[in-house]
This record gives structure tokens, C-alpha cells and sequence, in this order.
């Protein structure tokens, strides 16, 4: 299903490559049984958003397996999406979806981004659209990608193993309040038996939307799985996870939970008192141009 014409590491950063456009990340022989990522990833017009989804489809170049859901947060589709898409080569392999927020759960602009959950809708739209236009059958895996965090490409190795019926985990870096949020394994490092947060602990599920990724099989399985605005605060995690797996169940991975291969980041919001002197006088900077 995935092309094999790939360089390795050692290569591509040396210049060894016939063809430096892509990058193998996995051995010669796992490309035949590569199970599709399907990565869910809700995104709003703002300032930054193309940048953000810029820097985001270069994993995807970089990732074979990966097929992206693109989830605007608006009435109807943008040309902006459309066209980084296009200009990433990623037209075949992604989805492009909306749905409007509704103005009850919009954050306010004078509010801190957490009074209200964001996502809820966009989230729940590309499990509705993997349900629908999917094969139940075919072995695939979920992850909810933000927009604004940083992933390494090996995150999405170890992803690929994630097992038929399982939820997948691993350290976050930059969350939290801490430099990384884990699992904690018992003795054998084959089983969760806790999680060191210390942002509302005694949640079920104590992690961060990056630190898990859902075998697609259990979606259909449970097809009352999904995010609701109704949880409460910090537990849209646990309202997703509650109806597929318990803590206990989770599967770890990340070398046994030890390596950080995504952080929770988030981009400075732009200052824009220049652009808006500007409008003032009825200009832009930015006439004719898509930034």
C-alpha cells in the first residue's frame, strides 16, 4: 500500500539520497502491513493557522502511513486549507471537513483558551466521517493531532504498533504544568498502573489529548464513543475513553513509556498593532497575498 522508495536517516541527512523528498522511517519489510493513521485535526482561522498547518504537513510528508482529517472550525470549507493541502502533495491523502462551534461555547476573546473546551465538535465530526466512510475491518489507528503541538516522526512508528482493541499511550512533554506527564508502569513495564499528573489527578484518565491514539476497531465497537461538551472541565480525555478501554487496560509504548516524542506547545498569538494601524487607514499588508 506504501511505497518503499525511501532513504534512512543516516542517509537522508547526508545527502545520500537519490530522491530526498521523503524519509524512511520504518524497516524494508514493514511497509507491506503499515496500519493507516488516521490523525483528527480540528483548526480555526486565526493569524497563525497557516503557519501552524504548514509546519504540521511536514510530518505528514515524512509519515507514509499517515491520512489526515482536516476539521475547520467554520461554516463552510477555506481555500487556505484547500490550498496548503495541495501544495503539501497531501490532496490523496487527507479529508477536509467543517463544523461551526456553537456561539454557546465560543471562548471569549478577553478569556483564558481553557474556560471552554475547544475541539468538541471538530473532533466529533472526523469520528462521525471514520464511522461512515471507513471499512470496519481494516486495521487503522486514530490519533487526535493538534495543530500547534510539535511531534517527532518517530512518535508515529511506535504509534503503528499500537494493538487491535487497544489504547495506546506515552509521555507528553510541556503539559500540565509539568515538564512531562507519563504513565507509570508496574515492574515489568507491561501494564499502567497510574500517571504521574498533578493537574486534577483523580481524573479517570489523567493525560493529555497527544498522549493516546485508539485502535480504529473500538470505534466501531463502541459507537457511543465521543466528546461531549456536557464533562467537565479537563475531562473531555476521560469522556472519550471511559466508553473504549479502563486505565488499566491501556497499552504503553514509547520504550516502555520513556522516550518524549510529542510536546504540548503553543504559539505566541501574534502582535498586530502595525496591521492594525493600517486597517485604520483602510490598508492591509497583506493585499493580493494568502498568509
Amino acid at each position: 500500500m506504501f511505497s518503499k522508495q525511501y532513504c534512512n536517516v543516516y542517509q537522508y541527512a547526508n545527502n545520500r539520497c537519490a530522491d530526498r523528498t521523503e524519509l524512511r522511517i520504518y524497516k524494508e519489510n514493514e511497509y507491506e502491513n503499515l496500519p493507516t493513521i488516521y490523525a483528527i485535526t480540528p483548526t480555526y482561522a486565526r493569524p497563525e493557522q497557516k503557519a501552524e498547518l504548514t509546519r504540521l504537513s511536514h510530518v505528514f510528508t515524512l509519515v507514509p502511513n499517515l491520512y489526515w482529517i482536516v476539521v475547520e472550525d467554520a461554516d463552510e470549507k477555506t481555500s487556505l486549507v484547500e490550498n496548503l493541502l495541495a501544495r503539501a502533495g497531501l490532496t490523496l491523502r487527507s479529508t477536509k471537513l467543517h463544523v461551526k462551534t456553537p456561539a454557546a461555547y465560543v471562548t471569549p476573546k478577553t478569556a483564558p483558551y481553557w474556560v471552554q473546551p475547544r475541539g468538541v465538535k471538530q473532533r466529533n465530526a472526523g469520528l462521525s466521517w471514520l464511522r461512515s466512510y471507513t471499512d470496519p475491518e481494516e486495521r487503522s489507528i486514530v490519533y487526535f493531532m493538534d495543530d500547534d503541538n510539535t511531534y517527532s516522526v518517530d512518535l508515529f512508528t511506535e504509534m503503528s504498533k499500537t494493538q487491535p482493541g487497544r489504547v495506546s499511550v506515552w509521555p507528553v512533554g510541556l503539559v500540565g504544568t509539568l515538564l512531562v506527564e507519563r504513565p507509570i508502569l508496574n515492574a515489568k513495564k507491561t501494564e499502567v498502573i497510574g500517571f504521574n499528573s498533578v493537574w486534577n489527578p483523580e481524573r479517570p484518565f489523567p493525560i493529555d489529548m497527544a498522549a493516546f491514539a485508539i485502535s480504529k476497531d473500538l470505534l466501531f465497537q463502541h459507537p457511543e464513543a465521543r466528546f461531549s461538551y456536557n464533562a467537565q472541565l479537563g475531562y473531555q480525555e476521560t469522556e472519550l475513553l471511559k466508553n473504549l478501554v479502563t486505565p488499566r487496560e491501556l497499552q504503553p509504548l514509547a520504550t516502555e513509556s520513556e522516550d518524549v516524542l510529542v510536546w504540548h506547545t503553543r504559539t505566541q498569538k501574534t502582535v498586530l498593532t502595525g496591521e492594525d494601524g493600517l486597517n485604520k487607514k483602510g490598508e492591509r499588508s497583506d493585499e493580493d497575498l494568502e498568509v
